[in-house]
């Protein structure tokens, strides 16, 4: 027998997520918060919840330029459960402002991208790295990549997950004008559907397979839309 399975969710959390604002270092600061709850397996390079695993909601929050708490888990664990979210989930941070945000879509993948882009270069520069441990604190600059499947994904698919997003944001920024692969603090998280009992989870995510060609429109559009054309130089 055949097992019948459920239809590909829709995450309207991701396409309505919940603004917040708060004071902080005399100015105010702005988050977003999206909350799709338990069912959800994620893969992040984030600071907090970064890794693979069930994550029940994702914040990504601003805060100020030159940032320096040393404890940035911490504190977006503080500020997701002031918010009201509980269990595990996902915490990224950025001194871009995120409630710029861009939101993409392709046949049932969603992308939402927050972009600043003070600070940006390419990956590979010879001699980097060492005065900037963990990718920097200041986070002058960050690109941070949301994306929802409503479909399962085995682990291997979701790391090819998190690289064709980052192809994909890369070959935005080039065509809008920017000499670089990003910014030093860019951070992903692509979210999935758990899989059903007796449901085979997708085993390929790049950019020809069927869903990783999905997220790499959205992806892209959402870049695009988020990032700023470079200025015209100056005479």
């Amino acid at each position: 027998m055949t097992a019948v399975l459920p239809p590909p969710r829709t995450f309207g959390g991701l396409l309505r997520p919940r603004r917040l604002t708060r004071v902080e270092d005399g100015g105010d600061l702005h988050a977003l918060l999206w909350v799709p709850g338990p069912g959800m397996r994620m893969i992040s390079s984030a600071v907090l919840g970064g890794g693979i695993g069930e994550r029940h909601w994702i914040l990504n929050a601003q805060v100020p330029h030159g940032y320096r708490r040393t404890d940035p888990d911490r504190h977006l664990a503080e500020l997701a459960a002031g918010a009201g979210a509980r269990g595990p989930g996902v915490g990224l941070m950025t001194a871009a402002d995120v409630s710029a945000y861009a939101h993409a879509h392709d046949d049932g993948a969603e992308a939402v991208v927050t972009s600043g882009v003070d600070v940006r270069g390419w990956a590979a520069v010879p001699g980097s790295g060492d005065a900037v441990a963990g990718g920097g604190a200041h986070l002058p600059g960050t690109i941070n990549i949301v994306v929802a499947l409503p479909v399962p994904l085995t682990d291997s698919a979701l790391v090819n997950a998190v690289a064709t997003a980052t192809e994909a944001k890369t070959q935005a920024l080039l065509e809008a004008g920017h000499d670089c692969s990003g910014t030093p603090t860019d951070a992903v998280c692509v979210a999935a559907r758990a899989p059903s009992p007796g449901e085979a989870p997708h085993a390929f995510a790049g950019p020809r397979s069927l869903w990783g060609a999905r997220l790499a429109r959205a992806v892209h559009r959402a870049v695009h839309d988020a990032t700023p054309s470079p200025s015209p130089p100056s005479f």
